[in-house]
């Protein structure tokens, strides 16, 4: 018997660019002390408020199918977080409950690409985007964006390789980089996908967490708001990871296509996890903030240990919870890095080849340990790193 083609090869090369994570999980497992600065994992808990909301619904009988759409009391609350934060005029029809924001991928490039289509990605890249193109028979094309350019793409290099796509996605703030894309590289972005008839999946599941700059959603500059698919989700604003909830904001059209695709494959979403995401949503800004404050905390952490030694670099973190760290003074890819350190020292990073070939010479770090920790593992990378330099 042989499996589809499209299934095997979402990921062709064997590698989807967390053995070191998988490696740092085993040593875990076998009783050894790991310090994982890996995955976007927050380090704290979903609010006892939020899972107090979702207990109340689901002891009251929001257990059966809910609507495959999503409730429509959901999906106005995020219509209106929407509309205030975009100033775009947004309804509920606009909007369809996904499983998280992964489902929420799958479904939008299902809706604008065809098997055989060139989608567009940009690397660094969070690391199942090509699988996700792969899975729905798409052919993935990354586009780099350098470290000398702060990991924005130019427009120019999008233009290189449109001609014979369909789609482009992005993500600002951006995983795994920190970069939040400024106006100008938006509306280069903008203007490309309208000179090509591209189509625009903008990955915004780290609007709330901005440090420096501006978010600007791509669907509000002028004439993008009809070719934007706009991908959100309550894992990262409110430490909801677990409970898979996510939307795609998108023309009315489109939805209603999206909703006949979720009603032959995810049915929809459970109806006491929506009412608490409607619960969340409707805290406003300030349960958003302190799900937050810990990341603006680390950076800040960050950048006073980067600037006490010249060995490693790292790229400014304008947003998300991460770190992007050059590694190249070691002599070492960021794969070699990552896993001498996890040898060495039981710390546990990602390295950069896992998030694309721009990335290379770099490792990621997740800010999502306590300060304490978190101070004492980000020093010991660095003396690491001025041990190897030396």
């Amino acid at each position: 018997m042989i499996l589809s083609h499209r299934i095997t090869h979402i990921t062709p090369s064997g590698s989807d660019g967390w053995e070191v994570f998988y490696r740092a999980r085993t040593m875990k497992k076998a009783g050894q002390p790991v310090i994982e600065l890996t995955i976007g994992e927050h380090d704290i808990r979903t609010h006892q408020s939020i899972l107090d909301a979702m207990h109340a619904s689901a002891k009251g009988g929001h257990t059966g199918y809910a609507a495959v759409p999503g409730t429509q009391a959901l999906r106005q609350a995020v219509a209106t977080r929407i509309q205030i934060r975009t100033g775009v005029t947004t309804t509920a029809d606009n909007i369809m409950i996904t499983p998280g924001g992964q489902a929420a991928l799958f479904a939008a490039h299902t809706a604008v690409c065809d098997e055989g289509d060139t989608a567009l990605y940009i690397d660094p890249y969070y690391a199942t985007y090509p699988g996700t193109i792969r899975g729905i028979g798409a052919n993935p094309k990354a586009i780099p964006a350098y470290p000398d350019h702060g990991f924005q793409p130019l427009a120019s290099d999008i233009s290189k390789h449109a001609k014979d796509a369909v789609s482009l996605m992005i993500n600002t703030p951006n995983n795994p980089t920190g970069a939040v894309y400024s106006r100008a590289t938006l509306q280069g972005i903008a203007d490309t996908c309208i000179e090509h008839d591209l189509w625009l999946i903008s990955d915004e599941v780290y609007e709330s967490q901005l440090w420096d700059g501006t978010h600007i959603s791509p669907r509000a500059l002028p004439n993008m708001a009809k070719r934007t698919l706009v991908i959100g989700s309550m894992s990262k604003s409110h430490a909801m990871t677990g409970s898979r909830i996510g939307w795609i904001c998108a023309p009315i059209d489109i939805i209603e296509h999206l909703i006949n695709l979720a009603t032959h494959t995810t049915y929809g979403v459970a109806g006491y996890i929506q009412d608490a995401a409607e619960f969340a949503l409707n805290q406003g800004a300030k349960l958003e903030d302190e799900v937050s404050a810990p990341f603006a905390r680390r950076r800040i952490i960050t950048e006073t240990l980067l600037a006490k030694q010249n060995i490693v670099k790292g790229s400014p973190i304008q947003g998300a919870m991460y770190a992007m760290l050059d590694i190249s003074a070691t002599g070492l890819t960021g794969e070699g890095f990552a896993n001498q350190l996890l040898d060495t020292h039981s710390i546990a990073t990602m390295p950069g080849e896992s998030f694309g070939a721009a990335a290379a010479g770099h490792i990621r770090v997740a800010m999502t340990i306590d300060d304490d920790t978190y101070t004492y593992a980000l020093q010991t990378l660095l003396d690491f790193a001025a041990t190897i330099a030396a």
